[in-house]
């Protein structure tokens, strides 16, 4: 499914608070969603783990304008924006731990890396 290019970044207007200062885990969910349950612990342990990392959970009910704006079609669907707020991973329904933790890294791997100092010798 391609990206919709109407939503490029997500920033605390769209979120609703800051989001991280590496990166953010963005959660819809709805209020009868089972799954939106495990998603929600399953996101702030790993938001826990990572300094600068941020969950943020949007109902989706109460962000019509903004589900649709970004084409969410059913909840959990977690988005993982790198610290410039750009979606960076998107997936939909409940996801496993460690692919959280995969997409995580790299939407932090992708911020600018200054090189290492180069060896006198």
């Amino acid at each position: 499914m391609p990206e919709r290019d109407a939503v490029e970044r997500l920033g605390s207007a769209e979120l609703g608070v800051e989001p991280g200062e590496r990166a953010t885990l963005v959660q819809f969910s709805s209020a009868f969603c089972q799954p939106c349950r495990a998603t929600r612990r399953i996101l702030a342990d790993v938001a826990a783990m990572v300094d600068g990392v941020t969950h943020v959970e949007i109902d989706a009910e109460e962000r019509l304008a903004l589900v649709r704006e970004l084409d969410v079609r059913q909840t959990p669907t977690v988005l993982v924006l790198d610290r410039h707020g750009r979606i960076v991973r998107r997936a939909v329904g409940q996801p496993r731990r460690a692919d959280v933790i995969a997409a995580l890294g790299r939407a932090v791997d992708q911020a600018p890396r200054t090189p290492p100092p180069k060896a006198h010798g």
